[in-house]
């Protein structure tokens, strides 16, 4: 192409098209599209994976409502519904001003246990015990202890047992047993 002046010109193609026209699938408006995505992708993998992970944690009251537990004036009542899993449940009550932890799990031997949710040694740190699989591990010291020694093995750091009975098809605790352990917990956890 020649112009008036007597000089070549050859067009330019922009991402915008030929000599600035839109093209379509160019330019901004497509980065832009493709940031919106990975945002919302990135976003959604992180809420997905502190959902399932762990982040968003249940408290001890959503555990119980969620499981079915039942409180009384006199006893907890716990589902065997609720520990078949084989996953620890971790609950709380106050008793006499005080937050008393414990967990019930149904070992891998099948028999249904309580503890409280500290020890004999560890327990000035208030916190408590986490389960990995088949074991309680103390969130103080790292010791693990299989869940078969749960109500069995008294003393240091092993899990603090705690008085239960299965009744029908209820773990039942009662808050006299609760109560005796308060000791265990100096102060809220955070």
């Amino acid at each position: 192409m020649t112009n008036t002046a007597g000089r070549n010109e050859t067009t330019h193609e922009t991402s915008k098209g030929v000599d600035g026209g839109f093209r379509p699938g160019g330019g901004k408006g497509n980065r832009l599209f493709l940031i919106t995505m990975v945002l919302l992708l990135g976003t959604g993998t992180v809420v997905a994976a502190g959902w399932f992970g762990g982040i968003f944690k249940n408290t001890p009251a959503d555990n119980a409502r969620v499981a079915g537990v039942v409180e009384s004036a006199d006893a907890v009542r716990i589902p065997l519904s609720a520990l078949d899993s084989g996953k620890a449940l971790f609950l709380e009550t106050d008793l006499e001003g005080r937050q008393v932890h414990y967990f019930a799990v149904k070992s891998s031997d099948g028999v249904y246990r309580a503890a409280y949710d500290a020890c004999d040694v560890c327990f000035r740190a208030n916190r408590g015990y986490r389960q990995e699989g088949d074991l309680m591990v103390c969130n103080k010291c790292g010791q693990a202890f299989p869940s078969v020694k749960v109500n069995e093995v008294k003393g240091g750091c092993n899990p603090a047992p705690l008085a239960r009975i299965v009744d029908g098809q209820s773990l039942v605790i009662r808050k006299g047993d609760l109560a005796a352990g308060k000791d265990y917990f100096p102060g809220k956890r955070s």
